[in-house]
């Protein structure tokens, strides 16, 4: 058995697993990458370590300094591993109305939490954290949705391992959320398989769903800008709050998988392309697992109430 150096060289070389038995088209395969094995969690740590190795190569975070990030879980978990382990104080700003485990999680690795109002949801996180590292210029801003680290992460890691194990495939599916991974694996595969579509799952305007965003709902990350997102798209997949739900407890149910909620949005997104193909190789990503969303109810509690909790909740 390999014995690795340090918990960060375990970031990456995710499995992958087939859910085609769930779809609705037998000539589609349908592939979950199962990014919460990494070791904080979640597909984030990818670009945590990312940011925090370039700012640490390029001057704009020295030792000691302390760092500012605005998060409603997943980058923040992983940069707080990563911040304790490096000896860096972080400041992570977090909507108010998280899940429990999000911010009790954030506590274990050492980071202060900042709360943000809950009704301005990410988007007030992303202020509030603006603001801070104005008034603190001493502070590190990594800024993921326009940190270039985010998208080129992807595109040296996620992307080269999904076309290794999967070299025929067709289509690409992830949440739009920072927009990172669908830009850099996206921009990858289609330069190595211009063939390839790429397709975002997004929630409809004025919705929420774990780990997404609606770019109808005023917010373009800018790594989507600066990556050319409407250039490098060839659609997007429309999923609903319940949809996200039920995809996450019959990825729990049928294939043994305890997906996080976007990761259920992921599958749907999936299931929605493999409904519209003839035949084809599908991969989706799925975030994270499940564990952090318990005590939402999101796979216990009767649907219509977990659906009501969805609009109260962030789960993202």
């Amino acid at each position: 058995m390999t014995v690795y150096r340090s918990v960060l060289d375990l970031i990456g070389n995710t499995p992958m697993v087939d859910v085609s038995a769930l779809g609705p088209n037998p000539k589609v395969r349908i592939l979950a990458k199962l990014e919460g094995q990494n070791p904080a969690g979640s597909v984030k740590d990818r670009i945590a370590k990312a940011m925090i190795d370039e700012a640490e190569a390029d001057g704009t975070l020295r030792a000691g300094q302390t760092i500012i990030e605005p998060s409603s879980g997943n980058t923040g978990i992983a940069l707080a591993m990563i911040a304790k382990m490096r000896g860096y104080p972080l400041k992570i700003v977090l909507p108010e109305n998280v899940s429990v485990e999000r911010r009790q999680l954030l506590e274990v690795f050492g980071a202060e939490v900042i709360l943000s109002p809950g009704g301005e949801g990410s988007n007030g996180a992303v202020r509030k954290a603006q603001a801070l590292a104005d008034e603190n210029p001493s502070w590190a801003f990594l800024y993921q949705y326009g940190n270039e680290a985010n998208p080129r992460a992807h595109y040296t890691t996620t992307g080269p391992e999904i076309l290794a194990d999967v070299p025929d495939i067709t289509h690409f599916v992830a949440g739009l959320g920072t927009s990172g991974t669908l830009m850099g694996v996206g921009t990858y595969l289609k330069e190595q398989r211009e063939d390839v579509k790429i397709f975002a799952v997004e929630p409809p305007s004025g919705e929420l769903v774990e780990g997404l965003r609606s770019l109808d709902d005023g917010y373009i990350p800018p790594v989507f800008e600066k990556w050319g997102g409407l250039d490098l798209l060839d659609g997007k997949s429309i999923v609903r709050p319940r949809e996200s739900l039920e995809w996450a407890r019959r990825l729990v149910a049928d294939a043994g998988i305890f997906a996080g909620i976007s990761g259920g949005a992921a599958m749907a997104g999936a299931v929605k392309v493999a409904a519209r193909i003839e035949s084809g190789v599908i991969v989706f990503i799925v975030a994270d697992a499940g564990w952090k969303y318990l005590s939402t109810g999101a796979y216990t509690d009767d649907l219509d109430a977990a659906e009501a909790a969805a609009e109260k909740i962030v789960y993202f």
